[in-house]
């Protein structure tokens, strides 16, 4: 069977996997998000997905446990106002995030970074190589409309902690969603990863999803 690894360490991205039925292993990448943004100057929101999605996905490529897999990285950036927000880490930050977004709207983008690192030579016996060679990306993006939020329900919000490490300050699928009127696009690129984009990224390496599909899952 295909092994398929997330560069990521979020269990968001990890369950919405496990309920799609698609089988896999985590093993995160040690990329310092600031010094990739750094070196290649990109300050574009699509862009910096995109770019730290492969940025994570070449360094788990890398390690000698992702030999024979294919490999998903993918990070998510939230555009609001002409402004790229990424994890809030402080409630100062959150708040002020928030009192902005209250009844308004921004685009999650994610990005998506697949690497085959799957052999590609051609066996003694002439058979076809199982690896392509891939690596590809994509980005996903959604529209997030948020209703009006009072200072007293972000607060709460903020002390759960919940929105702190999240693109943006808000998730979807959690705590978060109560606050969010409508998605327009892919609702699990706002989660984090979207398994119709992985399903695209899948066909450069010649591997159908369906192959991921973990039979006991069903």
């Amino acid at each position: 069977m295909t092994r398929l690894i997330l560069a990521s360490q979020s269990p968001a991205r990890t369950k919405l996997l496990a309920e799609a039925g698609i089988k896999h292993e985590v093993l995160v990448s040690d990329v310092d998000e600031d010094a990739v943004q750094a070196k290649y100057g990109v300050t574009d929101s699509h862009d910096t997905a995109l770019l730290l999605a492969r940025a994570k996905a070449e360094a788990v490529a890398a390690l000698p446990e992702a030999e024979g897999a294919l490999v998903i990285g993918c990070d998510s950036v939230f555009e609001f106002d002409g402004e790229s927000h990424g994890k809030p880490y402080t409630a100062d930050v959150a708040r002020e995030r928030m009192l902005r977004m209250s009844g308004s709207q921004g685009v999650l983008h994610t990005g998506h970074w697949l690497v085959d690192c799957r052999d590609t030579a051609v066996d003694t016996d002439d058979e076809a190589a199982e690896g392509t060679g891939a690596t590809v990306g994509a980005v996903s993006s959604a529209e997030v409309h948020f209703a009006s939020m009072s200072e007293n329900e972000i607060n709460a919000y903020i002390a759960t902690g919940e929105p702190l490490h999240c693109a943006g300050s808000f998730t979807i699928d959690g705590l978060g969603g109560a606050f969010i009127r409508k998605v327009d696009g892919d609702p699990h690129a706002v989660v984090g990863l979207s398994i119709s984009t992985l399903r695209d990224l899948l066909v450069h390496a010649k591997v159908g999803i369906t192959e991921l599909w973990d039979a006991d899952s069903h």
